[in-house]
Formats: C-alpha cells, structure tokens, sequence
C-alpha cells in the first residue's frame, strides 16, 4: 500500500489524473473503474484540460462505474449516469458504447449484478478502479459489515451515508435507501487501485483503513490484502496518520 500525502485537494487531484493518464497512455484501451461524488471530480476536470490540450485519448478506452442509485431513473439530476455524463464522458472522446453504469431501473436485479460482473470479468478486470471513502469506511456503496466474497449486488444504504448525501437532494426524505454497486471481490479483482480522499472528516476512516484491523465493520480496510494500491490524501485526510 503506497500512501501519498499532498498540500490540497487540487494537488490530490492531478496526482490521481496524472495516474489514469499514465494508465491511457501505457494501454490506449485500458479498462477504467470510476468513482462519482465530490471528491474524484477535481481529477475529472484535470483529465478532460488533458484531452483538450491532446495529451490522452480516450477514443479505445472502456469504463465501469462502481454505483448507481436504485430506483433513479439515468436521466434523473442525482443519477450517476447523469453525473458521469455532464462531469466527464460528454467531454471527452470516449465511445459512448464503451461506457457501462448498473442501470438502477433494471427490473431483475439480481441478474443485471450478474450481468455486470461478467462484463468486466469477460473485458479482462479493471485496469484501475479509483475509488473514495465515505466517512464510515464505505467504499463504492459496500457499507459496514459487508460480505467481502460479494460481486456486484443491491445494498441497503447506511443512515450516515444516506445523511451525507442528502446534501445533493432537496431533501433527506428524497434520498434512495438503496442503491447498485460492485461488491468488495469485484473491486479487488482490479489490477490496480487508487483511492483519493480530503478533509478533516475522511481522517478516521482513513486510519481505520490503512492502519487497523481488516474488518467487514471498516469495508475500505480489505484494500490492505490488495498488493497495488495507492492512496491519494491531502493533508487533513493524512492527518491521523501522522500523529
């Protein structure tokens, strides 16, 4: 596990873009695991100023989103398809074919996870799969006591998580409780991983994962069997790393 302490969230940012780009630029059709929420879009907008400036190409790449809401519609605001499309993909060259984010509206879930997963498996696994944390140790959706043998799957959300995203919702109340998202073999099927986190409110979660117990009650802590794993902090995130 290789840990990466940078001054700020830009920093944090375009050490992660600098990543995918090598990423891109060793393997033009590399096969990426992305994340959506605040944190990776500081990345999301370095990496499109490099596709403008013709630095990478996106045109042979495949991705794989980690989650999306269940029950939201892909052209709902608060989707994660609509976010991926206005906060990358419709600004960058990539086959629009090549795209692939858990359709929350699938009428049989248990066969669109299994679906899923076999499309990543059947494309090689994930290149590098980039993820955040949430401040209870979450990563993709896979909350506390999640089962670590688990593929894709539907998950029911964590108060603290559903209270945290609620800040993108008009309300609490309009929040889902439930959403799609890779499981924890999934995400350790990846060839490569970077997990990107800043502020004050990431710092025990990021201690949990780095220097405690692997443990279903902390799902991030798994990341300490994977044996390529970076994780990007600014400063605060590091913060009880270093006392």
């Amino acid at each position: 596990m290789r840990i990466i302490v940078v001054d700020n969230y830009k920093e944090m940012s375009k050490k992660a873009a600098a990543m995918i780009a090598s990423q891109i630029i060793l393997k033009p059709n590399s096969v990426l695991g992305l994340a959506t929420g605040d944190t990776p879009l500081g990345m999301y907008k370095e990496l499109i100023e490099m596709y403008d400036m013709k630095q990478i190409d996106f045109r042979e790449v495949k991705s794989f989103n980690l989650d999306e809401y269940y029950g939201l519609e892909k052209e709902n605001s608060q989707s994660y398809h609509h976010y991926m499309i206005k906060n990358f993909f419709s600004n960058i060259n990539i086959d629009k074919e090549k795209i692939n984010i858990p359709n929350g509206k699938a009428k049989n879930i248990k066969k669109e996870c299994e679906n899923y997963d076999k499309k990543i498996s059947d494309s090689g696994n994930i290149d590098i799969q980039v993820l955040g944390i949430g401040v209870n140790g979450h990563i993709g959706f896979n909350e506390p006591s999640v089962d670590f043998k688990a593929g894709t799957h539907l998950v029911e959300l964590d108060e603290k998580t559903i209270k945290s995203n609620s800040r993108f919702f008009n309300s609490i109340e309009d929040v889902p409780t439930k959403a799609i998202s890779m499981g924890i073999k999934t995400i350790m099927n990846s060839k490569k991983i970077v997990l990107l986190a800043n502020g004050k409110g990431k710092a025990d979660a990021i201690f949990k994962t780095v220097k405690g117990k692997i443990c279903p009650e902390v799902p991030a802590s798994v990341l300490q069997f994977h044996n390529d794993v970076t994780i990007i902090l600014d400063k605060e995130a590091a913060g009880k790393l270093e006392s």
